[in-house]
């Protein structure tokens, strides 16, 4: 009879410090890695768990039935995609980036149409991943015998951006088509060169709130804090625009 007391008495505190301390579960996209893992931690009113991987293949889990409490893209696509589906409430775009050529250090390339070049080995995203999807934007811009000829180098297609960055730390890839924030992250090991800006895509991300999320309202609190906190301090400080 005491041994039940002492464990109905245990019990009893289970739920306080669950509702203490709420676990808010956060689906983005790989490329904000560094950024949300800065500022995660100091989100106060939950331990924030995060899960990072292609902005596709993240919409795809929810679409079957898994439930984060938010969902952040590297883009505005999918998630506007989600809220007509009733999975997301309205996205709010809360930032943008910059797409450009990532090479290593002390590579020649100067220029994306250097990617053409015999031998050369690039590696892109996927079609159907946010990164690949901006990369083909750029190369549709370009004439068709230069975008052929960059396509026919292309050794990777990549789910999502770090991968792309890891076919160019392993040496695997001279060149890859990435985010700017993904050369900073990088440090030393990666160089950036800039697209013309005619050829630049608007590159915006969204976030939102998933339906029958357990924890809806730290969800949309962890939603405004990527344009006014934290979380937006953080972006910004990986290179990060505004929207």
């Amino acid at each position: 009879m005491l041994a039940g007391l002492l464990l109905v008495a245990a019990c009893a505190g289970c739920g306080d410090e669950e509702d203490a301390h709420p676990r808010l579960v956060v689906s983005a996209a790989s490329s904000m890695t560094e950024a949300l893992t800065a500022c995660s931690a100091d989100f106060g009113a939950a331990d924030v768990r995060l899960s990072f991987a292609g902005s596709d293949e993240l919409a795809a889990q929810i679409r079957q039935g898994v439930k984060p409490d938010l969902y952040a893209a590297a883009n505005t696509k999918l998630p506007n995609q989600l809220n007509t589906e009733g999975l997301l409430s309205k996205p709010l775009e809360f930032a943008t980036n910059e797409l450009v050529v990532a090479v290593p250090k002390d590579s020649e390339i100067q220029a994306i149409e250097d990617l053409a070049r015999d031998g050369v080995k690039v590696a892109i995203g996927s079609e159907s991943v946010p990164i690949g999807s901006y990369t083909r934007e750029v190369l549709a811009r370009l004439p068709k015998a230069k975008s052929d000829a960059i396509l026919a180098n292309v050794r990777s297609n990549e789910p999502d951006v770090k991968g792309i960055v890891g076919k160019l730390t392993q040496g695997a890839a001279d060149a890859g088509l990435v985010y700017v924030t993904d050369v900073n992250a990088a440090g030393d090991e990666l160089r950036a060169v800039k697209l013309p800006a005619a050829l630049e895509p608007e590159v915006s991300y969204a976030a939102g709130v998933v339906k029958g999320a357990k924890q809806p309202e730290l969800a949309r609190d962890f939603v405004d804090g990527l344009t006014a906190g934290g979380c937006a301090d953080a972006l910004d400080r990986a290179g990060f625009g505004a929207p």
